[in-house]
């Protein structure tokens, strides 16, 4: 077997600039398509995309916990000598990734459901675990990158995808969908690495319990959840709860860390959920408090909100809806921008006023290659440039030419009723927040979450927010989280 694997080895290096290489974990010769340094190169690339894609959240406790954990856990990997990136991404759902070459993200979703130092490590070290084994050039190699979760991938006809920016090889490398041998692999390093630096590797297996119950409710996000992307491998917990016990005896470690008040003290105060100053959707209307404007959206449509743009897709998936600024120092020159970035052919174009705005509404075709028009659906937009505040918005709606006219009042709607936020309410809206409170009386958690008036159908949320049931015991004293202004 040794000897068919250099035969492979050697046949494939003629083929390939990268060939065969150890893996740093398992000491075993793999085929990959890149070297070190081009998997390095990789991550570099990727990096500013996702930083501009999602945003990061500004916190300079938790920024400086993330770093001073990864790069205490990085010295002790298979491959200390990366230089290792750790980064909070400004997003409500709960997940973590890494992409090759060092980089490491957790949303801010996920910050807020650990409840321990100890349940951290152990996904820290579970995402350290993809990028020390190779598992993402490992997939690559294998031609099987993955977007899932996004708008574009919720687009039947790939030339509308195209407008919702499908996502970079560099960025693609976040979706992956491991298989189970590389989720088994990395839970295992995950309870290696964490144990090594003292922490308890039993709390990541309690975490995994949080994960299973979070599935719902994350549809529509501009990332997909942790079980999404990082499937479960079977016996999760119990293989890693013989894991820890197995490296707690391998390290004579006795008093294992698990540092749960530490922990909830440093999240104090993170917004939780949907943070409305990057805009909201309230009653198929979205509003941008600091942009201050409000547009309608069509009702019962995917939604997903980034820095970058806000985009609506039918359950269908024959159109989408994005907004987004638009560069150009003038209407026309924004318009021209369009024109020439995305191919189009512009079959009629006007002046118009939306509520008193100066605009420019355009309806345009996209141009096929002709390699293409045999087998691509023709593509038909309608784009309004809206001018606002210094800034040019761009509302563009877009369909293939048999559905657009089913779907053109879906854009005109939205595209009519751009306007000016006054409302005061909406201006001012602010976000929950993580609240760390002390237990006031002995019982149960909801006992506890009804002392400080949490709303009846908040309280099932809350419980998962602390990785218990409702029916749980908890100590005066005792900290727990609830959410608040």
């Amino acid at each position: 077997m040794k000897n068919q694997l250099i035969l492979i080895c050697l046949s494939a290096s003629l083929l390939l600039t990268s060939s065969c290489a150890v893996n740093p974990v398992t000491g075993k010769k793999q085929i990959v398509l890149m070297s070190e340094s081009q998997e390095i190169a990789m991550g570099a690339d990727a990096d500013p995309q996702i930083v501009a894609q999602y945003g990061l959240y500004e916190n300079k406790i938790l920024q400086d916990f993330i770093t001073q954990k990864g790069n205490e856990m990085a010295a002790i990997s298979h491959r200390p000598d990366l230089k290792y990136e750790f980064k909070i991404v400004d997003s409500e759902v709960l997940n973590a990734f890494a992409v090759p070459g060092g980089y490491v993200y957790f949303t801010r979703g996920i910050m807020a459901h650990f409840n321990n130092e100890a349940e951290f490590a152990g996904v820290l070290g579970h995402e350290i675990g993809h990028i020390t084994a190779r598992h993402s050039v490992s997939q690559q190699s294998k031609a099987i990158l993955g977007q899932v979760g996004l708008i574009g991938s919720m687009i039947l006809v790939p030339q509308i995808a195209e407008f919702a920016d499908p996502l970079s090889q560099g960025l693609g490398l976040l979706f992956l969908k491991f298989g189970r041998d590389a989720e088994r692999q990395s839970d295992e390093l995950g309870v290696e690495y964490s144990s090594k630096i003292g922490y308890d590797a039993k709390e990541m297996a309690g975490f995994f319990n949080t994960l299973e119950r979070q599935r719902a409710g994350t549809e529509g996000a501009e990332l997909p959840d942790f079980m999404s992307t990082h499937p479960n491998p079977g016996d999760r917990n119990v293989a890693v709860s013989k894991l820890s016990e197995e490296w707690k005896k391998k390290l004579s470690l006795t008093n294992p860390k698990v540092s749960r008040e530490s922990y909830l003290k440093k999240i104090e105060g993170l917004i939780y959920g949907e943070d409305p100053k990057q805009g909201f959707l309230e009653n198929n209307i979205f509003y941008h408090p600091e942009l201050k404007f409000q547009f309608n959206t069509p009702q019962g449509w995917n939604y997903q909100n980034t820095p970058q743009k806000v985009q609506f897709a039918p359950k269908d998936g024959k159109a989408l809806l994005m907004m987004s600024l638009a560069p150009g120092n003038s209407l026309q020159e924004a318009a021209s921008n369009l024109i020439q970035k995305n191919n189009l052919q512009v079959l009629e174009s006007n002046q118009i006023t939306v509520n008193g705005l100066n605009a420019i509404s355009m309806i345009a075709d996209v141009k096929a290659e002709q390699q293409q028009q045999q087998q691509a659906a023709s593509v038909r937009t309608l784009s309004y440039l809206i001018q606002y505040n210094k800034n040019i918005y761009l509302i563009l709606g877009a369909s293939s030419m048999n559905d657009f006219n089913n779907y053109s009042q879906y854009f005109l709607q939205s595209m009519k009723n751009f306007k000016e936020l006054k409302d005061v309410s909406k201006l001012n809206k602010q976000p929950e927040r993580i609240r760390i409170k002390p237990v006031k009386q002995s019982g149960t958690l909801k006992q506890a979450l009804n002392s400080y008036n949490m709303p009846e159908n908040k309280q099932e949320e809350i419980s998962l927010l602390n990785g218990m049931q409702l029916t749980d015991r908890v100590l005066a004293g005792s900290l727990i989280k609830i959410l608040g202004k």
